[in-house]
């Protein structure tokens, strides 16, 4: 069974090669990228899993993105994913393993009106199954680049407070806007 250690504890060399095999070298070019470009994923709630003989076959990382809404204000979310596991492990269990961990240190650390909404692109039949994402709420949801709209899914406690369009998109602090503009 997997064992699941911070994300943190790994080392970044071997995440990136892990994401490449899981992946392809192609996928910075992915829309996902563009969504939390400027960046970093959050330590506290991304883990990396390790097989039996201590060998790195999985990670997920949890970055802070937000939804802009048509009048320009910002709707803080979490991007989910990328969730990698290495090709001759999956099926597995890593990968639900590390959701699992992932979605429980969100729930953990939410203050007590709830955790942010969480978003990913994915496949709405194992993520919806499992996990409760939907593409119910995102259908005018735009992101920078291409993507499948049946893939946007999205998961909140009160699917109340989500903005019924907008576009995705890395959610910076002021600092972190002025500093990615110098």
């Amino acid at each position: 069974m997997a064992c699941l250690i911070p994300l943190s504890n790994v080392d970044a060399d071997l995440i990136e090669q892990l994401l490449d095999r899981a992946f392809g070298p192609d996928r910075h070019a992915r829309t996902a990228y563009r969504i939390r470009e400027g960046t970093d994923w959050l330590e506290a709630l991304s883990f990396a899993a390790l097989d039996d003989e201590d060998m790195l076959v999985g990670t997920i990382q949890i970055w802070p993105v937000a939804l802009t809404d048509p009048t320009g204000r910002p709707h803080p979310m979490l991007m989910v994913g990328p969730v990698a596991v290495l090709p001759e492990h999956q099926g597995e269990g890593y990968g639900k393993a590390l959701m699992l961990a992932s979605l429980e240190a969100i729930a953990q650390t939410s203050p007590a009106g709830g955790a942010l909404p969480q978003v990913l692109i994915g496949d709405e039949d194992y993520y919806g199954r499992f996990f409760g994402f939907s593409a119910q709420h995102t259908g005018k949801w735009y992101c920078p680049g291409p993507f499948e709209r049946g893939r946007l899914l999205a998961r909140c406690d009160n699917p109340a407070v989500l903005p019924e369009e907008g576009m995705l998109g890395p959610w910076l602090t002021e600092a972190a806007a002025r500093d990615l503009a110098d």
